[in-house]
């Protein structure tokens, strides 16, 4: 039998199967392998259905929050109070690209203010912007297509509209919290861990940990690395003069000629310089 896990708390998991939700214990030969259970892991059970015998390879994990096999992260900002920082939403888009996950920003409150300084930042990203009219529903439609199929979470600073958006895309997402609490025998707010829902012919999972918006503690990525985290640098790789080249001050760097040409936002690449000096600094035990 196999299935997901939608939620773990003290030692037990709720893995959702075809037959419906089953509890589980994990077997110790995973804590004998350093390998922790988490939210969204594939797995496969004993015949008794009530104990996790494998847990599949996964596409990616994260600590903090803990979860696996993560598709898409909804970015969530708003145009109004709380003013967004494009450094933060940076940090956010970097992360997910990093973790192989597909990062969306999300655009809330868009019909009370203009959302022209976030739209020209990411025009030219590669990463995909969705302006959400809450009037109008408008943008519903463009994440539900995004959800389909796909294990999906979304992040936000407090304020941005993260529960109204839920609540419209499915109103019956805050009933199915009962359905493991129930199991758990506990109200549907003592607990803070990650719990996966089955909506819009996807998953969504509700993620504690992202709603800080911590984006170094979802991945440290090394300043080596932090290019490939920038979709639309993609394009000049191979062109600069020099090999290894980390774009910020080398001479016939391909990068920095895009960004006075235009074709990448400054504010953007001001965050990828933010970003490679601390990630220079960073201490090897702080990795």
């Amino acid at each position: 039998m196999t299935g997901y896990i939608a939620k773990g708390v003290g030692g037990f998991y709720y893995v959702r199967t075809e037959t419906g939700l089953q509890e589980c214990r994990a077997r110790g030969i995973f804590r004998k392998r350093g390998i922790t259970p988490v939210a969204g892991d594939v797995v496969t059970l004993n015949a008794e259905g009530n104990m996790i015998d494998e847990i599949a390879p996964r596409k990616n994990v994260f600590v903090r929050p803990p979860i696996a096999n993560l598709d898409v992260l909804f970015i969530v900002a708003s145009t109004t109070q709380p003013v967004p920082s494009t450094r933060i939403l940076d940090e956010l888009t970097a992360a997910a690209v990093y973790k192989d996950v597909q990062p969306v920003l999300v655009i809330t409150k868009s019909d009370l203010a203009a959302a022209d300084q976030l739209l020209a930042a990411y025009e030219k990203s590669g990463i995909p912007v969705i302006l959400l009219h809450h009037a109008t529903g408008e943008g519903l439609d463009a994440l539900r297509e995004w959800i389909q199929g796909r294990l999906c979470a979304f992040c936000g600073n407090s304020g941005v509209g993260k529960s109204t958006l839920l609540n419209a895309l499915d109103p019956d997402l805050h009933r199915q919290t009962g359905d493991i609490s129930q199991k758990l025998g506990r109200g549907r707010h003592t607990t803070r861990e990650v719990e996966i829902f089955e909506s819009c012919g996807g998953r969504i999972a509700d993620t504690p940990g992202f709603a800080s918006l911590e984006a170094q503690k979802l991945a440290y990525i090394p300043k080596e690395e932090l290019q490939h985290a920038f979709p639309e640098f993609a394009p000049y790789f191979g062109r600069c003069r020099f090999t290894g080249c980390s774009h910020r001050s080398e001479t016939g760097c391909a990068v920095r000629a895009a960004l006075q040409a235009g074709e990448i936002s400054s504010s953007r690449y001001e965050s990828y310089l933010a970003m490679y000096e601390e990630a220079s600094q960073r201490k090897e035990w702080e990795r």
